[in-house]
């Protein structure tokens, strides 16, 4: 069998793509109707310009226009508020946060205020109860006598005394109990450098009375003396009544031990005195350490240390 032209093959065995070809065209193959070269399909022109891009066209007639799926948009839908002359949008703007609110500073003030009056408060009772204490110490001295030493007794206070209140020096007090007057350690303040000595003894004792107590009252009483390098003490009595304080003679000068020289200093009590005339007596009682020498006894008002 030898190849060659069997003529036209029937319709359904043609080509469609033969028109492409030499030989179909010499068989007269036809591009088929309708456009892009497949069969049956259709090619509609329209004008430059008709069809704008996100339009939606209208269907052609007898055709029902394509919807979405049900619940879904069409595709073609465009929102009236999107077109010209459609209304405005009603898309609310976001509302903003509500401002911050700062620290409380009104409770803060209150807090301070009460801190400041509470402090203001235990000041206040602090001192009432200092002076119910002052207070105290004070009225329980019309009855008894109390005796109180400084740490050292100040100038200010010794030197007060004078011309004012009474003062008296050694050879003007009366003695007891084996006491007497002497002069022959240096550093006595009395006239004449006289003090009383033989006070180192039970029962030895000086007795001052005191006239022309301007008020009755707090006083103090001080007495110039003199230690041998060591503390002494003694026991004061007012107007008969002795105190149960004893009187401290300490070594105030720091004088070195056996040196009456170089010990004389001085001290108070504090007594409650009437006015005009008082007995103020000075003794060496059984437990007392009385190795002093007594120059000088005088008054200053009120009670020095504890501002009465």
């Amino acid at each position: 069998m030898t190849p060659g032209d069997n003529g036209a093959s029937t319709p359904e065995e043609d080509d469609p793509f033969g028109y492409l070809y030499a030989d179909g065209q010499a068989r007269g193959a036809q591009p088929p109707s309708g456009g892009y070269g497949y069969p049956n399909s259709v090619s509609r022109v329209r004008a430059v310009g008709e069809r704008q891009y996100g339009q939606q066209q209208p269907p052609a007639y007898g055709q029902v226009p394509q919807q979405g799926a049900y619940g879904q948009p069409n595709a073609h839908y465009q929102a009236p508020e999107t077109l010209p002359g459609g209304p405005a949008s009603t898309t609310r703007a976001p509302r903003s946060a509500p401002p911050r609110r700062g620290p409380n500073t009104k409770g803060l003030l209150i807090g301070a205020i009460a801190v400041v009056a509470a402090v203001v408060i235990g000041i206040g009772v602090a001192m009432l109860n200092g002076n119910t204490s002052d207070n105290k110490a004070g009225g329980g001295a019309s009855d008894t006598p109390s005796t109180s030493q400084s740490s050292q007794p100040s100038q200010s206070a010794s030197s007060s005394a004078s011309g004012d209140l009474p003062k008296s020096d050694a050879k003007d007090l009366q003695l007891a109990g084996g006491a007497s007057t002497a002069s022959g350690v240096k550093g006595a303040s009395a006239a004449g450098g006289t003090y009383v000595a033989g006070f180192n003894k039970v029962g030895a004792s000086l007795t001052w009375t005191v006239n022309g107590v301007p008020d009755a009252g707090k006083y103090s009483v001080y007495f110039g003396y003199s230690v041998p390098g060591k503390d002494a003490t003694a026991t004061i009595t007012v107007n008969g009544t002795a105190s149960d304080s004893p009187v401290g003679l300490k070594n105030w000068s720091h004088g070195p031990a056996g040196d009456y020289e170089k010990g004389w200093t001085k001290t108070f009590s504090y007594v409650q005195l009437n006015k005009g005339s008082n007995t103020i007596k000075l003794s060496c009682e059984q437990g007392n350490q009385c190795d002093a020498l007594i120059d000088q006894v005088w008054l200053v008002k009120g009670w020095v240390n504890s501002g009465g």
